[in-house]
This record gives C-alpha cells, structure tokens and sequence, in this order.
C-alpha cells in the first residue's frame, strides 16, 4: 500500500507579485503552471499543495493556520497585524531586484512639505492600519480612507495627499506627484505558521524551499568565469584583480598552467575580462548560475 504524501499548503500571491514570484520559484527549481480559471496552480513537487490568493490577504490566512506558509510582503504582515513566524527575506519585486516603498505622495504644486502639514487633511491609501499608525508616531490627527485603486489620480482633485507604493518612483513622476516621506520599506518574506513551523517534517520543507529561493535569487546578479593562465602568471592576475581573491585553481595536463574558476557580480565583468586577458588569462569562459549557495 502507497504511504500517503505529506503535504504543506504554500501561498503565493495573486497580482502584481505574482509573474515574478513564479519565475523565483522556477529558477529555484521548483515548475508552477497557472489556469485563468484557476487559483489551484500545478507544481511539478508532489509535496506542495500551492495556493494563489492576493498578497493583502496571505499573511492572515497563514497565521489562521488556513495555509502552512506562504510568501508575501513584509507590508501585508505589518498592515494586518499578523502573528506569524519569518522564515526569510527576500529581494525581488515585480520589476526591479529594489524594495517597494509606501511614501506619502501630494501633488507638485501642494503647499504639503512634511507630515506635520497633513493636520485636518485628507489621505487615501490601500495600507489604512500602517497610515494611521505613521500619523499616530508623528501626532497628526488626519481623515484617511480606504482607496480600491487609481489612488494616484485622487491627490489631484480628491484627496490632499495619498500613501502608495512605489520602486522606482516614475509612476509618481508621471502622474505629477511628489514624494514627502517614506513610511515603510517592504520585501517579499517566507512566512509560516507557528503550528506548521513546529511540525518537523513541515519546517524542513520550508527551510528548503527558502535556501533553494535565496541560492536562485543570489545567483541572479552572478555569473562564472573559468580561464586558464600560465602558473608562473597567476599570482601578478591574483594581485592585480581582488575579485579573484579566492578562486578555484587546479592544475591543467600541461605544465606550467593552471585553470582558474571563480564567480563574481555580473555588472564588473565586462571591464573585468579584458583585465583578464592582459594579465595573461586565455580561453576565457562567461557562464550563467542557477544557484548560490553559501
């Protein structure tokens, strides 16, 4: 008789987060299959039960105990109040490897120059909880309402001020908006149930699934170079190039060489190859990484 698999239910967030939260996880190795008429995704890990619900709403049903874990924005948590344990951080978002920031944002134009100014105004935001908790620390009394969406075309003829979230900031930009204070800065975390989390067999899948998710996401900004130089070389490339302070050095079948392998941030490489090959470095190889693990 078949033994019945474990399973750990895992969310993942519906919307904004989601195209990027599923390439994580591919790149973790770990292969999501999304329905439009589904919120019951296909995972290629029989271990895995994987639900898509919206990034506001995780936190809530993982501290319920309605899922093992889940990933979500550190927002989210902070907004609803949850009892959760974290598990990890992660750096990623749905355009940038930056984190998201809730800012206090007025039009170009508005007389509004710090929180101070926002007494007897009035503020829409999607995060009500985090915006009267910020004006509480500052001791602003202010009228702040709920925003389904659009929340940037309200600053105009609306409201006096909105509380959004933004990457880069050109939205805001666009919209003619001005950014006066930063509430909270957010990042995707692994979160669990501290039911599941005591579970022995639960938590090792998801320290699993969070070592495999930060090696995929480590990897991202890395990349391998392999290169073979003359011994009587290498330690003129080793002096000249710190990048390479602990690479891999083996010996080749032809005396006098060795071949080098290391990894570094993939920005430097193309001022770093030519430097290569100056100090006398050939066959130079540029290679991709899955993962990272330290």
């Amino acid at each position: 008789m078949k033994a019945k698999v474990k399973k750990l239910r895992f969310g993942l967030p519906k919307g904004s987060l989601q195209e990027a939260t599923i390439e994580k996880m591919a790149k973790a190795g770990f292969n999501i299959s999304v329905s439009s008429r589904s919120y019951v995704p296909y995972v290629d890990d029989e271990e895995l039960e994987v639900r898509l619900i919206r990034a506001q709403e995780i936190s809530r049903y993982v501290e319920l105990g309605y899922l093992d874990c889940g990933i979500t924005g550190h927002d989210w948590i902070r907004e609803n109040g949850s009892d959760v344990h974290e598990v990890g951080e992660f750096l990623f978002s749905k355009a940038t490897r930056q984190p998201a920031r809730w800012v206090l944002a007025v039009p170009e134009a508005s007389p509004i120059k710090s929180v101070k100014d926002l007494r007897g105004k009035r503020i829409a935001t999607e995060v009500v909880n985090l915006t009267r908790n910020y004006l509480k620390r500052h001791g602003v009394k202010a009228e702040v309402e709920f925003s389904w969406g659009a929340t940037e075309v309200k600053a105009h003829e609306l409201v006096d001020a909105i509380i959004e979230l933004t990457e880069t900031g050109s939205s805001l930009r666009a919209n003619k908006l001005r950014i006066v204070d930063t509430l909270l800065v957010s990042t995707p975390r692994l979160i669990a149930n501290h039911r599941a989390w005591k579970d022995r067999w639960k938590r090792h899948k998801m320290e699993t699934l969070a070592l495999l998710l930060r090696g995929a996401l480590e990897a991202e900004a890395k990349v391998g170079l392999k290169m073979n130089i003359a011994e009587k070389d290498l330690p003129r490339l080793l002096q000249q190039l710190p990048a390479l302070r602990n690479p891999t050095i083996s010996h080749l079948s032809l005396a006098g060489w060795v071949a080098v392998e290391t990894i570094i941030d993939e920005r430097v490489v193309r001022e770093l190859i030519p430097q290569l090959k100056a100090a006398g470095a050939e066959g130079i190889i540029e290679y991709p990484l899955n993962k990272v693990v330290y």
